[in-house]
């Protein structure tokens, strides 16, 4: 009886043992996978808090702030037009250029009245600017491609108007606006027929033209002749014959049919 009952406690004893030895192999375990799981949170939390200082490298980013970012903030400030001479394009600044007349500058020489005209002929890509009320013309010169002047010319026109500073030099404003005056001596018998022709150059063609970057002036009329100046987008323009023929030359015939014909000077 003694000898069964100690049988059942040794393996009540060994049964325990090694429920324990189980138990703990269990426990190491949990506490090995606890371990391990800790270690990748930490390089995790470690690998994000020096994300940042790595994400100050950014080429790219540095490139937008730069010139890239500046001329789109160029195209939204000043909107670019194309022109029926594809040598000219139109740049409206969003704002006034001229208060009254327009200016043409054909060559460096006259641009140095303007501080603007004169900084775009110093590219050497531009052949004639000209101010309209509210745009700017500027004309390549020959065997320039407008995909190399256009950023040229959209940043000194920014620098230009952020800068507010003036259109002309001091003391050359002055009698800015193109001259209408007749260069031809008219018959004091024609002075009704010039008044018309005047005011249909003010009212219609002047106004049409100019959304094509140009400008047209009156030159003089005379034994039926009526001379017109072009300017801007117009001059040299290859379309400029048919639009002078077709378009103006039509136009006042209609109106005022003592002129025969109308013809570029």
């Amino acid at each position: 009886m003694r000898c069964r009952f100690l049988m059942t406690v040794l393996a009540c004893l060994s049964l325990a043992a090694c429920g324990g030895w189980k138990s703990g192999q269990a426990n190491s375990a949990q506490g090995n996978i606890s371990k391990d799981s800790r270690p990748p949170a930490t390089a995790n939390a470690t690998a994000v808090t020096n994300a940042p200082s790595n994400s100050t490298e950014r080429p790219k980013a540095n490139s937008l702030a730069g010139k890239d970012v500046k001329r789109h903030i160029v195209r939204m400030l000043i909107r670019t037009e194309q022109t029926p001479n594809p040598a000219t394009r139109k740049f409206l600044p969003g704002q006034s250029v001229m208060d009254a007349g327009t200016r043409d500058f054909p060559d460096a020489d006259t641009a140095k009245a303007s501080p603007l005209a004169s900084a775009l002929f110093e590219s050497g890509m531009v052949e004639g600017v000209f101010y309209g009320r509210d745009f700017i013309s500027v004309t390549a010169a020959p065997g320039i491609s407008w995909t190399d002047l256009e950023p040229l010319v959209l940043e000194t026109l920014l620098d230009h108007f952020v800068s507010s500073a003036p259109l002309f030099a001091a003391g050359t404003a002055a009698g800015i606006q193109i001259d209408d005056d007749g260069d031809f001596e008219e018959k004091a018998e024609d002075a009704d027929i010039i008044d018309q022709i005047k005011e249909l150059i003010e009212t219609r063609v002047r106004p049409a033209v100019a959304q094509d970057g140009g400008d047209i002036a009156y030159k003089g009329y005379r034994d039926g002749r009526l001379y017109l100046s072009m300017h801007g987008a117009c001059s040299g323009c290859p379309s400029s014959t048919v639009t002078l023929k077709r378009g103006i030359e039509s136009l006042i015939r209609h109106y005022v049919p003592e002129v025969e014909s109308v013809e570029a000077i």
